[in-house]
C-alpha cells in the first residue's frame, strides 16, 4: 500500500516499484532501501547542522526549504519545494495545497521569528512552544514527503538554540498512536498531549 495517498497528478511512483516508492533520481524501487537511504542522509545533515556548524538563530522558513533540499535533493527533483498536491495520511487531511504559502506566512511569524530568544524562556514556556511549532508544522505538512522528521530536526534545532540540546525520539515512537492524537488534538488548538510529548524528552 502507498504510505500516502496523493489526490493529484503530481502524484508519480517510481516503476516497478508497486506504488511504493515516489519517483526518484536513482531508480530505487524497494521502500526499505530508499527508507535505509533517507535515513542515512538525514544523518549526514544532523552531522553538518550540529557537528561542523551550529545552528544560529533567528530562523526563518527558507532554512527549513534549504535543510529539505540538503536532505532529499539528491533524490527527487521536487526536494526543497513546496508540495502542489493534496495529501492524506491514514485518512488525515494535511492543509490544502493553495494555503501553504499563506500558513507558511502565518508560521515564520508565530514561531520562527522568536527563535532568538529561546533560553530566555521558562521550560513550561520552552515546552509549549516546542509543541505548537511542531504541530502547526506536522498540520502544514509543507513539502512532499519528509515532513514529519524534518519537523523533528526543526525541533532539534530549537532545542539546541534554548541551550537543551536534541531529543531522543524512542518514546514518541513507542507511543505512536498517543502522538498521532496528540497531533489532531491540534487541530482543534487542544496541544496539551503534544506538550506532555514534548516534556517527557525535553532535558531538563
Amino acid at each position: 500500500m502507498p504510505k500516502y495517498e496523493l489526490n493529484s497528478a503530481e502524484e508519480r511512483y517510481q516503476p516497478g516499484s508497486d506504488d511504493s516508492v515516489l519517483v526518484n533520481r536513482l531508480g530505487i524501487i524497494d521502500a526499505s532501501e530508499m527508507d535505509a537511504l533517507e535515513s542515512g542522509l538525514l544523518l549526514l545533515l544532523y552531522e553538518q547542522l550540529f557537528i561542523e556548524d551550529r545552528p544560529t538563530a533567528p530562523l526563518t522558513f527558507e532554512h527549513t526549504r534549504e535543510w529539505h533540499r540538503q536532505w532529499l535533493g539528491n533524490v527527487y527533483d521536487w526536494a526543497g519545494r513546496l508540495r502542489n498536491a493534496n495529501l492524506r495520511k491514514d485518512g488525515f487531511q494535511f492543509a490544502a495545497a493553495d494555503r501553504i504559502p499563506l500558513l507558511i506566512a502565518g508560521f515564520e511569524k508565530q514561531f520562527l521569528t522568536r527563535s532568538d530568544g529561546l533560553q530566555s524562556l521558562t521550560r513550561i514556556e520552552l515546552v509549549k512552544y516546542l509543541a505548537e511549532c511542531h504541530v502547526e508544522f506536522i498540520l502544514i505538512h509543507p513539502f512532499r514527503e519528509g515532513n514529519g522528521r524534518l519537523s523533528r530536526l526543526l525541533s532539534d534545532v530549537m532545542s539546541v538554540l534554548a541551550g537543551k540540546g536534541v531529543l531522543d525520539y524512542s518514546l514518541w515512537d513507542e507511543h505512536k498512536d498517543f502522538y498521532f492524537r496528540a497531533i489532531q488534538a491540534g487541530v482543534a488548538g487542544n496541544y496539551s498531549p503534544m506538550m506532555q510529548l514534548v516534556n517527557d524528552i525535553l532535558p531538563d
